[in-house]
């Protein structure tokens, strides 16, 4: 079996918060992260055959990641991105061919989902 990793990059503006908490307590629990910042980020898609559609990048490519539609409500760590990346892209690529989701946030952060429930911080 062959598989296929096309990398992808997008810069984006977010911020860390969770919108039943104070803005305190959001401070408190992600650090400088609850302001808004950016990211140049990098999105690793494997697959088991050819091309990706940039579905994802079309939205979130030059946008505040909170205001992208299909993110609504997700928190949006680099780890919850690569799920959320995972839900929007299976249902636009075949049946099976989607194999992991790779978000690089910084030089020194990426997360990997393979589906399921766990997503890995490397």
């Amino acid at each position: 079996m062959v598989e296929l990793t096309r990398v992808y990059h997008f810069s984006a503006a977010h911020q860390l918060r969770n919108l039943s908490l104070s803005p305190e307590q959001n401070a408190a629990l992600y650090g400088d992260c609850h302001r808004p910042h950016g990211h140049n980020y990098y999105l690793e898609v494997t697959r088991r055959d050819r091309a990706v559609s940039g579905a994802v990048l079309a939205e979130v490519d030059h946008h505040a990641l909170e205001e992208v539609p299909a993110l609504r409500g997700v928190i949006t760590a680099g780890e919850s991105l690569a799920r959320a990346f995972w839900r929007i892209l299976v249902p636009a690529l075949p049946a099976g061919s989607l194999r992991r989701v790779t978000v690089v946030e910084t030089a020194k952060n990426r997360f990997d989902y393979e589906g399921g429930e766990r997503c890995s911080k490397s």
